[in-house]
């Protein structure tokens, strides 16, 4: 059932310019359909407004859900741990926080995956800005990559 939704979905989103991240169809009398839409730069409510009517359109006048339904549009926070190689290009260049097997954390920017897919290159800040290095790592070393706050750059943006 996903993938006639993101069917419909599909020519709503290319026209918005906006990607399809994930779509789930829960199961029960009143299913809850969520679907996660993002674009480099993130999506606004107008965005989103416009994605959710479409599909509610297409969804009422294909009648492929026959019981009530909740639908749900929205865009993946900060806490959405990244699953594909395309999560690594969309959200390259921002600030990342990797969470490693061995319980270590470190923040930095994603400079985006290699083009193995199994890595992606870090870019650590050190006390100073000359201190600043490059880490591949492997995506089995970690057990989620999430966005973060680069709290020492804001604060020099208050300055």
């Amino acid at each position: 059932m996903e993938e006639v939704i993101r069917s419909l979905l599909e020519p709503i989103t290319e026209e918005l310019g906006v990607e399809i991240i994930k779509i789930t169809l829960g199961s029960g009398r009143n299913q809850l359909l969520r679907v996660m839409i993002d674009q480099k730069g993130g999506v606004d409510s107008d965005i989103l407004a416009r994605v959710s009517r479409g599909l509610a359109l297409q969804l009422d006048a294909e009648d492929l859900i026959p019981n009530a339904y909740r639908l749900e549009v929205s865009s993946p926070g900060l806490d959405y741990a990244f699953e594909t190689t395309a999560d690594f290009e969309r959200y390259s260049g921002e600030w990342v926080k990797a969470f490693f097997v061995d319980g270590r954390t470190v923040e930095g920017r994603n400079l985006g995956p290699l083009e193995s897919g199994d890595a992606f290159t870090l870019q650590v800040e050190g006390k100073r800005p000359s201190d600043t290095q490059e880490e591949v790592i492997s995506l089995n070393e970690v057990t989620k990559v999430v966005r973060a706050i680069n709290w020492k750059e804001v604060s020099r943006s208050r300055k």
